[in-house]
């Protein structure tokens, strides 16, 4: 049939995406995307757009992906936030223990390097970060006597730590060594929660 395309557009998002995700924004040329997918320039422009609108096509991607891990691991330990943010973490311990997936993490890896990024897909960066921010927050707020401003702070602090998780491997850390950072956060936050669950002297 005229005009339809001969090839799979969700194969080519995948390829596309772990394209980026090994190489980064700024060392993926149009050559590397078009040798990974068996695509010309013609039909990458012609199906994705620019070089800049594929990339947050497959930051899109990533994130609902393992977005979708992240709140199944959240929502399994409803009502128990230290156990909730155990499972979160070992989310993402499980992917870099996969090998066969790319080293670190897409939007940690993205971020890194924002300066070679156009405003579009800062801002899409930054909103994935908030959105995984908003999801352990969620978590914790169960916690009985955690405020507003200390549920911001655990929040930030444990998507700090599970990114660090994603840099460390990049960068060649042991797998083996990386579960005794999570455990640690892990007793940070009960310690917080306790914390903030005892009464007030009078």
């Amino acid at each position: 049939m005229a005009g339809r395309k001969q090839f799979d557009v969700e194969e080519a998002l995948e390829r596309s995406m772990r394209v980026f995700w090994e190489r980064g924004y700024a060392d993926t040329s149009l050559d590397l995307l078009g040798s990974a997918t068996g695509l010309g320039r013609g039909s990458l422009y012609g199906t994705f757009g620019s070089k800049d609108a594929l990339f947050r096509t497959c930051l899109d991607r990533y994130a609902a992906a393992y977005g979708a891990r992240y709140e199944q691991a959240l929502a399994a330990h409803s009502g128990e936030p230290v156990r909730a943010i155990e499972a979160f973490f070992a989310v993402t311990l499980d992917r870099i223990a996969d090998r066969s997936a790319p080293d670190g993490c897409l939007l940690a890896q993205s971020a890194s390097q924002s300066a070679t990024l156009d405003a579009d897909s800062q801002r899409l960066i930054r909103a994935h970060l908030g959105a995984q921010r908003e999801r352990v927050r969620g978590a914790l707020a169960s916690a009985p006597g955690v405020g507003g401003a200390e549920l911001d702070d655990l929040a930030l602090y444990v998507v700090a730590v599970n990114q660090s998780l994603a840099v460390l491997s990049r960068a060649g850390t042991p797998l083996a060594e990386l579960p005794a950072v999570a455990r640690i956060a892990c007793a940070t936050v009960a310690d917080r929660l306790t914390r903030a669950a005892a009464p007030t002297a009078s």
